[in-house]
């Protein structure tokens, strides 16, 4: 079995004209990529998660904005997603005291070095995902798939204009 990691065996070019088989990674480094891998699709994999942090790169937002921001989303989902990136390091909440009290989430320094991932993942769909509508893509009459969905998640990417605090 093949790993993410790369655990199979690969020619590498030398300035000598033979080839040589590059050393293997272990199995242990395999193991670990791998576990690394799920662990971050675990979180990241989850419907909207991509879109929250897509939409906190403009700037911090209140909860009210975001849920504007991200459209279809429930408040119920918006707070659980928001308590998971909280928990996992990604969303800073901040409460600011006062009447009226206000609570801003902003992306991290760990949410932020995700970013790039990001926009490599959405070039990607970009270029070899099917948008709805086209030939071979799913369209909002599949299962489990509405019209509020985001499809294209450039757009969360590059807002037009940020989501201001709520």
């Amino acid at each position: 079995m093949r790993c993410i990691a790369g655990c199979y065996d690969r020619l590498v070019k030398t300035s000598v004209p033979r080839a040589r088989k590059a050393s293997r990674p272990s199995d242990e480094a395999c193991i670990q990529a791998d576990a690394a891998l799920v662990r971050a699709f675990d979180l990241l994999g989850k419907r909207w998660t991509g879109v929250i942090l897509g939409t906190l790169k403009a700037a911090p937002a209140g909860f009210r904005a975001l849920a504007r921001a991200v459209d279809g989303i429930s408040d119920s989902m918006l707070s659980d997603r928001l308590g998971e990136l909280c928990d996992a390091g990604l969303v800073s909440r901040t409460v600011s005291e006062g009447p009226p009290l206000a609570v801003t989430y902003a992306l991290t320094l760990a949410g932020r070095a995700l970013l790039p991932a990001l926009e490599q993942i959405t070039r990607w769909a970009e270029k070899y995902l099917p948008r709805v509508g086209e030939a071979g893509g799913r369209g909002p009459a599949d299962p489990g798939r509405g019209p509020s969905d985001h499809d294209d998640l450039g757009s969360v990417f590059s807002p037009s204009s940020p989501p201001g605090p709520s």
